[in-house]
């Protein structure tokens, strides 16, 4: 074991002891809810989707109703998440190409699920992670960012990234970490100043060992 696979095991051993709810803050009931949800958090907050699925679920229950869904009147039930066009597209075509080349079922395989329109890495991931149990890194902002400031990694692509966190954590701990990074990036390190004196992992850290002064290297 090399000594940033020893840093990154001790790294998820104290946050999963300061956040041992970690867990996906997304609220849904199946794999197609989930896909839902996580196309409604691109650049939004987990809790204004949470505000907007059950409404959304009632009126399109499933993916055979969001596939014939009416684009204006989806869009008005999502606008409050932004981006609503472009996330109501990708909602009901990712429903279309479920049904045609899927018969409804959620795939369970990174290739199969990034095929579909607007699902990149991230959704596939935590869908993988989440429901199926598979492990799969998410690579999100606070992921990346933090990540990037404890020195797991020096990439800046997600794909990169999600490379480099693989070789160093223990595959059991793929999805927790993600979770942990979203929980600890809202927490403490925050991305326009982290609180690194009050930070549990900051003798861990590159940057917390480095001072951890400069919020100008957070971005």
């Amino acid at each position: 074991m090399t000594k940033r696979n020893e840093q990154a095991a001790e790294i998820v051993r104290r946050l999963h002891a300061q956040y041992p709810e970690a867990d996906c803050t997304l609220d849904y009931d199946g794999p197609w809810q989930l896909m839902m949800a996580a196309i409604l958090a691109a650049q939004c907050t987990d809790a204004r989707v949470n505000l907007i699925t059950p409404a959304l679920f009632r009126r399109y229950p499933d993916a055979a109703a969001m596939a014939t869904a009416d684009f204006a009147e989806l869009t008005e039930l999502i606008r409050s998440c932004g981006l609503f066009r472009n996330k109501a597209k990708a909602m009901i075509n990712s429903s279309r190409t479920l049904l045609e080349h899927h018969d409804g079922i959620m795939p369970d395989d990174i290739d199969s699920l990034t095929a579909l329109p607007g699902i990149g890495r991230k959704i596939a991931n935590l869908i993988l992670g989440d429901y199926f149990g598979i492990a799969a890194i998410v690579v999100d902002t606070h992921c990346s960012r933090i990540s990037q400031l404890l020195g797991l990694t020096r990439r800046t692509d997600p794909p990169g990234i999600e490379k480099d966190l693989a070789m160093v954590l223990e595959s059991k701990h793929w999805i927790l970490y993600g979770h942990l990074m979203v929980l600890h990036g809202r927490a403490v390190c925050q991305a326009r100043r982290p609180d690194c004196p009050n930070c549990t992992v900051r003798d861990l850290c590159d940057y917390g060992r480095a001072g951890g002064e400069s919020s100008d290297e957070c971005h």
